[in-house]
């Protein structure tokens, strides 16, 4: 697979640019916006927020400037206000739209749905949709706006298949072709940015849940995801900033950042449920429950049928960090609603050895060979899910789970150098 770069000359110029501006923001912008005291992160630096910087620095790179927002429900304080809120309020900034994602801009919407266009009852503020925009489309939307400086706030999950990295990508292509600035807010990687894992996306499988080859768990932040975007893939690069957070490792979970968790859609209750969504979410390829419509959605897996056998199969694989109990659970929506089903719950013992990846083909394995009910969704979802068709395929002919993850390993090595490039922390 090859992924889709410039030429090395123009690569080197793109990241020599960005990186000033990233510089140049993280210098500009200083301390707690909130007025709570940051939390010490592993580093034993002050764990500050994209926003909060910005905030703090009176917010130099929007002044004068008419601003539109893209964020949702994450887009909060260290005391949980939202900052479409807190920027509202605020004399020194020009805030005159938002942009609300999937979910919607105050999450009102499930998966799949958003809120429309509508004025937001508390701030008067003109709320668009951007959810299934993009292109030509999406940069009509920011022009009819009258914005001319896009800002983007909002909490990722790690994982290539979560939308909101691909409104990052659509929003940073709109507002390149309607001549807007774009400046990206940093949040933490809750499942940390220390390694990318996974298959990498073929450019034929470019759907809302992939649009270019990342690796499905891409290892990055958004402002690091930006960079890369910017240079690797939009065809003419959008003038960009981010700012940076400070205090924030890539070993770093999210609880070392000392910040609330608001749930970023839906099923994704917990910082839990990020730790194994990019994984299990291959789920939504198959027949089995993937949890949603319980209280641990991603973490409890089954199907009508399904009995101990399959927990007992996973526990003799011996995977790092990660065990497996025989669970019945009955989802309240989506599939096998109203029905008790038997599965497994994960329960993930050492975060810092578990690959959920690895975990999640070796869970699609087990499951095919004690249930023989086990199925493919009949759009080949878990195509899309995985980037291509070798997943699906090789667990078809027998495969185990050494064989399916040794098959992406060159294509993966080849991203992780590209990735090494766009990367802001230590």
């Amino acid at each position: 697979m090859t992924l889709s770069r410039r030429s090395l000359l123009a690569t080197t110029a793109a990241a020599a640019a960005a990186a000033p501006l990233a510089v140049s923001a993280a210098r500009e912008a200083g301390g707690s916006g909130s007025g709570h005291r940051p939390h010490h992160g592993s580093s034993g630096g002050l764990l500050r927020t994209g926003f909060e910087r910005l905030a703090d620095d009176g917010y130099g790179l929007l002044a004068g400037r008419k601003t539109g927002i893209v964020t949702n429900p994450t887009g909060i304080t260290r005391d949980v206000r939202h900052i479409v809120d807190v920027m509202h309020a605020d004399p020194r900034v020009r805030l005159t739209a938002v942009f609300g994602p999937e979910h919607g801009f105050r999450g009102t919407a499930q998966a799949g749905g958003s809120e429309g266009r509508y004025d937001d009852p508390a701030t008067g503020l003109p709320v668009y949709d951007t959810y299934l925009k993009s292109g030509t489309a999406l940069a009509d939307v920011f022009t009819a706006s009258g914005v001319d400086t896009v800002v983007f706030d909002i909490q990722d999950a790690g994982a290539r298949f979560y939308t909101y990295i691909w409104t990052l990508y659509d929003c940073m292509e709109a507002a390149q072709l309607a001549g807007k600035r774009f400046v990206v807010l940093d949040r933490p990687n809750p499942v940390t940015g220390r390694a990318a894992l996974g298959p990498v996306l073929h450019k034929e499988f470019a759907t809302f849940v992939g649009r270019q080859p990342i690796a499905q768990a891409h290892g990055m932040t958004v402002a690091e995801l930006a960079r890369l975007f910017n240079s690797e893939f939009l065809t003419a690069p959008v003038p960009l900033e981010t700012v940076t957070m400070t205090g924030w490792k890539r070993g770093d979970f999210y609880d070392a950042s000392g910040l609330p968790w608001v749930p970023p859609s839906p099923n994704m209750p917990t910082a839990d449920t990020a730790l194994v969504y990019s994984g299990t979410c291959m789920f939504e390829g198959t027949n089995l429950s993937e949890g949603r419509g319980t209280t641990r959605p991603f973490e409890l897996l089954g199907a009508e049928g399904v009995d101990g056998r399959w927990a007992a199969a996973a526990n003799e694989l011996t995977l790092p960090g990660v065990r497996f109990r025989e669970a019945y659970f009955a989802p309240t929506f989506s599939k096998f609603q109203g029905k008790t089903v038997g599965g497994v719950q994960i329960h993930v013992h050492d975060r810092a050895a578990f690959d959920p990846v690895r975990t999640g083909i070796a869970l699609l394995v087990t499951a095919k060979k004690v249930w023989d009910g086990f199925a493919w969704r009949p759009d080949d979802w878990i195509d899309k899910l995985t980037g291509s068709t070798r997943v699906r395929t090789m667990i078809d002919a027998g495969a185990g789970t050494d064989e399916v993850t040794g098959a992406w390993q060159e294509e993966l090595t080849a991203f992780r150098r590209v990735r090494k490039e766009y990367l802001l922390y230590g």
